[in-house]
């Protein structure tokens, strides 16, 4: 009889003042994403007025209106993964499908419109932060091979 030892499994150990960390940020960054998505679809929001911003971001976003879909398209895998997010259900995957809506987020403000960089910034940090939280589901996705 042969006994194998196995090597010890990595245990990540958060302190409970992370673990609410992570909770918070998520289910707030979800529920922002879920709230701005559903408001895509039914326009409970008020829209802003197009002369308080930017000329180049409102040419951008008038493009967007203009294929027909874009928009509906960002609408939908934000109410999506925002609702993923605020259930905590496939989270790495909310943020894998978010990622490049929230790097077009900040790069419009950055570029286009500097209205609303608080919460561009907001949301890149949520993000970035969830992400490390999360580090562990993304590395083997990661991995060459």
């Amino acid at each position: 009889m042969t006994a194998t030892i196995a090597a010890p499994a990595r245990v990540s150990r958060k302190s409970a003042a992370a673990r609410h960390a992570t909770l918070v940020t998520r289910v707030l960054t979800g529920l922002l994403f879920t709230v701005t998505g559903l408001n895509g679809f039914l326009n409970f929001m008020p829209a802003p007025d197009p002369s308080t911003m930017a000329p180049a971001g409102v040419a951008f976003t008038t493009a967007l209106y203009a294929t027909g879909y874009m928009l509906q398209l960002s609408s939908g895998v934000q109410l999506v993964a925002g609702l993923l997010l605020v259930a905590g259900r496939f989270v790495p995957l909310a943020l894998a499908i978010l990622a490049p809506v929230i790097v077009n987020i900040f790069l419009i403000h950055v570029f286009l419109e500097p209205a609303g960089m608080g919460m561009a910034l907001f949301v890149v940090a949520a993000e970035i932060g969830l992400a490390w939280a999360y580090r562990d589901k993304f590395r083997p996705m990661l991995q060459a091979r």
